[in-house]
């Protein structure tokens, strides 16, 4: 993995988690303003509006750059959209970096053809 793929799943990464909070902290204004006089809704709801469209440009980019399947670019288009959705993204993008480290330098040092 290259060094531009490498920070574009690192930006998505980092937007995920935030974008998932967003959206629950939305979800609850929702339900304060229905229940309550509390009326955070169009605050939150532009919070998380900005965060979502960052999410899903930088979704774009590393679709690009890691030439993802259509499977695995919508299994994170979808876990934007669902409210816990974005931690589990920040997770397995951990993870997927890590397992791309571990094979680059696995190939750098000649212990496997990966």
């Amino acid at each position: 993995m290259d060094i531009k793929t490498a920070s574009s799943l690192h930006r998505l990464r980092l937007v995920s988690a935030p974008e998932a909070v967003s959206f629950l902290l939305l979800l609850v204004c929702s339900v304060l303003k229905r229940t309550t006089e509390f009326n955070a809704v169009p605050v939150m709801g532009a919070i998380h509006g900005i965060l979502f469209v960052v999410y899903v440009l930088l979704w774009l980019d590393a679709w690009n750059r890691t030439k993802w399947s259509f499977g695995t670019a919508a299994l994170y288009f979808a876990l934007s959209v669902l409210p816990l959705g974005g931690f589990y993204a920040e997770r397995k993008l951990k993870r997927e970096a890590e397992d791309a480290v571990i094979a680059s330098r696995a190939r750098r040092e000649g212990t496997v053809n990966a």
